[in-house]
């Protein structure tokens, strides 16, 4: 099955993608108050690439307009997974995450008909539609 209009789906599951991200980077913000009371404590290292994963994955959530963006956003699954390292409530979370995205990514092969493709119109294949 593919959508009706390509680039109209194309442009609500980049917005799709985005807030996850952005959802994503707002629940690594929690990890470093949920670590800090803990005996072993939250060093300046961990907080800081904590910060760092924080940043980038709402950053990539802005990103989402540009044709690597989507790709950019798989690639910080993996670090957001294993902030689970630190707390296991985050591989819950991260593990959660990392589903709905793979979501999005199988609705936008079943629409689009390439999970990371840019959407091609209806009619925009390169051909002439016009016969000579």
């Amino acid at each position: 099955m593919t959508a009706p209009d390509p680039v109209r789906a194309a442009k609500a599951l980049r917005g799709a993608a985005a807030a996850i991200l952005v959802l994503e980077g707002i629940a690594v913000l929690f990890v470093p108050r949920a670590v800090a009371p803990t005996d072993e404590g939250l060093s300046g290292s961990w907080l800081t690439a904590l910060l760092v994963l924080a940043v980038a994955l709402i950053l990539a959530g802005g990103l989402q307009r540009r044709s690597w963006g989507l790709m950019a956003g798989t690639v910080l699954q993996v670090p957001l997974l294993l902030t689970g390292v630190l707390t296991t409530a985050m591989f819950f979370a991260g593990g959660v995450f990392l589903l709905i995205w793979l979501y999005l990514l199988q609705v936008r092969k079943e629409l689009l008909g390439s999970p990371f493709g840019d959407p091609v119109a209806p009619g925009d294949d390169g051909e002439d539609p016009s016969p000579t």
